[in-house]
């Protein structure tokens, strides 16, 4: 029994690393179970189809980034900080993918929207919906910054999707050039967009 409710983790584990190494497209049911270690026959069983388990792969892969997210926009940091502090979160995880396998992996969830979004309605309203989630979620942290005169922007949602969109592009730019430190303007940027200071020449100030 312990076999069969690992399998069907196995198989989502297995399929998140082709996916993060070769896409979805390329990738085959024989090729997924065979890195995982499980029959073919144990895919049908908990799949009704490779997009079924690209659904659950999506959501497995958004529920760890999610909780990083958190501990970093929920914390007791002033907001600014907590922005670079996210911004950090992102330049690691790829220079971790870089240093295990070879090459800046870049966003899972930006990689499927330039590879699926056209072909498949269900996984672009499941990415839709996690970009929507991660606006919202930089939107709450621009008001708060606003609200304590740190930042100069009219719409805060506006600005929470173009810095959102921001590190998608540069996460995007360091995978196309194998190059973390692409990243690295982010926070810049990130100032500027917002019409802010970093918080340390503020307290100088």
């Amino acid at each position: 029994m312990g076999r069969t409710s690992d399998a069907k983790e196995k198989i989502i584990s297995a399929a998140e690393s082709l996916i993060e190494l070769h896409g979805y497209s390329a990738l085959g049911v024989a090729e997924i179970c065979k890195s995982a270690g499980v029959p073919k026959g144990s895919f049908y069983h908990f799949f009704e189809s490779k997009e079924a388990l690209a659904l659950a792969v999506i959501d497995q892969h958004w529920a760890v980034e999610c909780r990083g997210w958190t501990g970093v926009l929920n914390s007791d940091a002033e907001p600014l900080e907590r922005l670079r502090q996210l911004f950090q979160l992102t330049e690691a995880a790829q220079r971790t993918s870089q240093k295990n396998c070879g090459t800046v992996s870049g966003c899972m969830f930006g990689n499927l929207t330039l590879e699926m979004s056209n072909q498949t309605e269900a996984i672009r309203a499941r990415l839709q919906g996690i970009f929507d989630a991660q606006v919202d979620m930089v939107d709450s942290l621009i008001g708060e910054a606003r609200e304590r005169g740190e930042v100069i922007v009219s719409d805060t949602h506006q600005a929470a999707r173009s810095i959102v969109a921001q590190l998608e592009g540069q996460v995007l730019f360091a995978k196309l050039y194998n190059n973390t430190s692409l990243a690295d303007a982010l926070w810049t940027n990130a100032l500027s967009l917002l019409g802010a200071r970093a918080p340390q020449m503020a307290a100088e100030a």
